[in-house]
């Protein structure tokens, strides 16, 4: 009977251990993603500053249309890097917050020897 009840808190401790860990990791890895969109905020405001006061500066349609153009393509391709790069980032929190379920499971698990 002690045996049993010192399984289970062992068991207590480990599994409190593991959500204390991955609420360590999963706080880190919002706060990553939160300062990484901070930045492609305030980088892609800059860009649109600077695009702003080049189309002021055209002397001409053709010119004009020539810096949209560029605009649009480098937002574009900015856009698509930073949902791949934020995309990677939330899989890499949902990988954190299922090592405690995986570790659970593997331990869970009757050996075969």
């Amino acid at each position: 009977m002690a045996n049993n009840f010192e399984d289970f808190q062992k068991f207590s401790k480990e599994q409190l251990e593991a959500a204390a860990s991955t609420s360590t990791s999963l706080t880190k890895s919002f706060q990553t993603i939160a300062t990484e969109a901070a930045e492609y905020s305030k980088k892609s405001m800059e860009s649109h500053t600077a695009y702003l006061e080049k189309l002021l500066g055209a002397k001409s349609f053709e010119s004009a249309i020539q810096i949209q153009s560029e605009y649009v393509k480098t937002s574009y391709a900015g856009l698509i890097a930073q949902a791949t790069k934020i995309g990677e980032l939330y899989a890499n929190v949902a990988r954190e917050a299922l090592k405690p379920i995986e570790l659970a499971i593997s331990k869970a698990k009757p050996s075969n020897d």
